[in-house]
Order: C-alpha cells, then structure tokens, then sequence
C-alpha cells in the first residue's frame, strides 16, 4: 500500500516525465501526485540580462513537459515567486503529505533545500529527494582512504570499478503514472515575468525532451567518429547535449548507458567526458568554497593577478586580435555556446596571455552560457588557470595561434564568426598582422582598423605568466 496519501513533485533541474529519479518514487509511494515548477525569484532577478536565452529554453521545455504529464492523465502546476515561499505554500494548498525532489549541490540551491525541508516538516510534511543529475555522486566515489579524488584519473578508475548495470537502469515510471492526478495551471509568459525572447529560434536549438532525443539520436550516428572530431570547432563533432544535460531534458543515466553498452573507442571517449562532469559534481560537493571564488590548490587562493587594464574587456567583447580567440568570444556572445575545446582556449588565453583573474572569466561564463553548470564551468576555469584539481600544469600554457592551426586549419570557424577575416589566406589567418600591408588592403582587412592588432605578444606575456606562478610556488 502507498506510504502516502498524496504527494508534490518538485521540479528543478529534471525537466523530463521518464527516468525521473523523484517522480518514480513519489508515484510509488503516494495515491495521488502533483507535480510543480517553480520560477525561481532568487535565481532570476539575480540574472544580469532580461533576454536569457537560458529562461527562454527552460520555458519552452516546460511546455512540452506538461503537455506530456497531461497526456498521462497528470498535469504540471508552475508559480513564479521564490522557491522558499512558493513550494510550502503549494504542500499547503494541495495538502499533500510529502515533497519529493531530485539534488542540486549547487551550495546556493542546498542552503535553500535544507530551509524549504525546514519549513515542510515543521509542518508534518515530508521530504524525500534523490540522485538524478549525475551517475555518481557525492560520497559514492572515495579512495581507499575514504577521501575525496582530486586527480581525475584514479577517479574515473574507481568509477568504472563501483559501475554496474544497476546504476545506469532507468526508472520505470510508466508503471504508476496513474497516480498522476490532473492539477495544472497556465505558464506564464516570457514578458509577464519581465523577461523577453532572445534569439534561441532563430539558432535553431531544440528545446525540451523531443529536443534532446532528436540530438542525442544524431549524435549516436556518429559517436564512433567522436575521438577524431570532438577537437574541431568548425566540424560536427561533439553531442551538443550539454544544455540539455543540464536542465535534465535527456537522462544521464540513458546516455551513459548508451556509451557504456556501445564500447567504441569513440563512445568511450565520450563516456569519459560524462565521468569528469560526474568528478566536477563530487568536486563542489566536497568542496563548496569552490563556488565561492576560492582556489581548490589554497596556495593559489592569492594568487596576484595584474589585472591590465582593459584587457578583461577586450577579451569580453572579442578583441583581443587573436582570431581563434575572438572568433569562441564571439559564438558565445551571439548563442550562449563555446565549443569545448574553445572554452580551454579561450580560459588559457584570459589568465596566461593576459594576466586576468580566472574568476572574472567564470563570472562571465556563468552570465552567457546556456548549458552553464556550476561544477563544471568552476572546474574547467579552475582547471585552465591552474589553480584546481588535477588542473592544467602552470608551466603548460596554450599558444593561441598554434591552437588555432591546428584545430581550425582552414580557417572555417574564424571565418564563421568574423566575417571581417573572410577574404584574408589560409596562411594568414590564425595570425593577421603577419599579413604584409598591402595584401591586407587587398583582403579589406587591415589590421588595426578593420580588425585589431593583437593586445599583447604571446611568446612575452608567457615569461610574465611562469614569473607570477613561481612567485607563488616559492612562497612559503
């Protein structure tokens, strides 16, 4: 028999009706169950831009996830207000015996779980949640020693050691959607949240769970090709899925199963970049100052970062004068999208060519991208500057034009993003202003003013970067 009479499903990051951790359980336990979504005020008035193209993708998800409930004979209730106020007052309303939810640990959305669970049980209700974003999380992976992994490596081979098929089943919640009960209320618009539509058609992005399968199916195509292709900005290489892994369209465990079961080179490659998503969760976790600004290698937290002025804006708005670099700065500025290899090019560039505090850049990433994960976006600048767990070697430190030559070697990407670019040769175009002047005339690219010159010389900004980490390696 049902533990409960009736029961909320909480979603957040989960915005999907199969293999939903929380929606199967509150579905076993409970006779009747009504889900809700909350705009979150805490989350959205803290937005710097009034056109997100990451609200815009929640909203059109949210859409689709309840036409579907419907369609099982639920529906989904969604309030704009704060998640704090607005989750009690729902258990209040519909009188419901218990709240189930997936995880977040995200430190901010974990502060306000533990007060909303505050609140609910002063009220007798009570509050389940579950593991759903990740296929390990947590405390699930520790070393021997019963500590945390800070080098990837050991930790993708304990995470193999602890896989077995029973973390990768999906949950069957098909069997007790007739549990759903049909309480569902309109979704506000876009505008009557005081946010307005961006360009998220125009990029022909697709939303919602039809959207992830429709990727992941094409990309499933060609996963064995992956291994070659992921490094290619211009080439479709990559699954594209990362914003939908991020607000739960697709199933984490669907996906690694997939890669898992399939067992190419490819597929593998790729499963290893869902493990280090994994690494990067059990990271902040264990250790959430992470979020707060702090370095994961504490010897690096003061780390004196000159700060040039004007640079960290010309970095922004993709004038460096490094095309590879300006062309990434652009596709994240016009889509919310930067190719993964881009991300470290761009991460390096910031804090090793120009000096910049790598903490700007994460702030700046968290702002624009669309698939932006806390864990992960924490990690990879920490990762980039140097200053994190199992990160980059501060002595490595990536030349930009070398980076572009060989991933972009025709130029196919640069051109994408700078038109401006179009007309200057192929051996040329990672490096502009070693075009002689009159052949920039003749291309419509002069350097300086149709394009920049370059901000500052790589090969003397490098010295600069090796002198301020040994500073720091010799403190005591």
């Amino acid at each position: 028999m049902p533990e409960y009479t009736r029961a909320l499903v909480w979603f957040r990051r989960d915005l999907r009706n199969y293999d939903h951790a929380a929606l199967y359980h509150a579905l076993k336990q409970a006779r009747e169950v009504v889900c809700a979504f909350v705009f979150d005020r805490e989350i959205l008035d803290a937005l710097p831009d009034r056109a997100d193209r990451r609200v815009e993708f929640i909203h059109a998800s949210l859409g689709e996830l309840q036409q579907a409930l419907q369609a099982q004979g639920g529906g989904l209730v969604v309030r704009v207000g704060t998640a704090r106020e607005e989750i009690v007052q729902l258990a209040t309303e519909y009188q419901v015996e218990a709240v189930f939810f997936n995880h977040d640990d995200d430190p901010a959305a974990l502060a306000r779980d533990t007060a909303i669970e505050a609140a609910l049980r002063e009220r007798d209700i009570a509050v389940h949640h579950y593991k759903d974003a990740v296929i390990f999380e947590r405390e699930e992976v520790l070393t021997i020693g019963k500590t945390t992994f800070s080098v990837f490596t050991p930790y993708k081979n304990a995470w193999f050691k602890t896989l077995t098929p029973f973390y990768l089943r999906a949950y069957p919640v098909d069997a007790w959607v007739d549990h759903l009960i049909p309480a569902s209320t309109p979704i506000p618009a876009l505008s009557d949240m005081g946010f307005a539509s961006t360009n998220l058609h125009e990029l022909k992005l697709p939303t919602g769970m039809a959207g992830g399968a429709q990727l992941f199916e094409d990309f499933l195509q060609r996963i064995e090709r992956y291994q070659e292709a992921r490094d290619f900005p211009a080439v479709k290489g990559v699954s594209y899925l990362s914003v939908h892994l991020r607000f739960g369209t697709v199933s984490i465990r669907q996906l690694a199963a997939a890669a898992w079961q399939q067992g190419g080179r490819g597929a593998q490659t790729w499963l290893t970049e869902l493990i280090w998503r994994d690494f990067y969760h059990q990271i902040l976790w264990h250790r959430p100052d992470v979020a707060a600004g702090h370095a994961f290698k504490l010897q690096y937290d003061a780390l004196p970062w000159p700060n040039p002025a004007g640079h960290f804006e010309a970095w922004c708005e993709a004038r460096t004068g490094y095309p590879l670099v300006d062309a990434a700065m652009r596709q994240l500025n016009q889509t919310g999208y930067m190719h993964n290899r881009l991300r470290m090019v761009v991460a390096s560039f910031l804090t090793k060519d120009l000096l910049v505090d790598w903490r700007l850049g994460e702030r700046y990433f968290a702002a624009r991208l669309i698939d932006f994960d806390l864990a992960a976006n924490n990690g990879g600048w920490q990762w980039a500057a140097s200053v994190g767990c199992d990160a980059q070697p501060w002595f490595r430190i990536f030349n930009p034009v070398t980076q572009s030559e060989r991933f972009d070697a025709q130029g196919r990407f640069i051109r994408r993003y700078l038109p401006e670019l179009t007309r200057v040769p192929d051996a040329f175009i990672h490096a502009p202003w070693r075009l002689p002047v009159a052949e920039q005339q003749q291309a419509g690219c002069v350097i300086g003013h149709d394009y920049p010159a370059p901000i500052v010389e790589h090969a003397a900004q490098r010295v600069r970067a090796l002198d301020l980490f040994k500073s720091a390696v010799a403190r005591p």
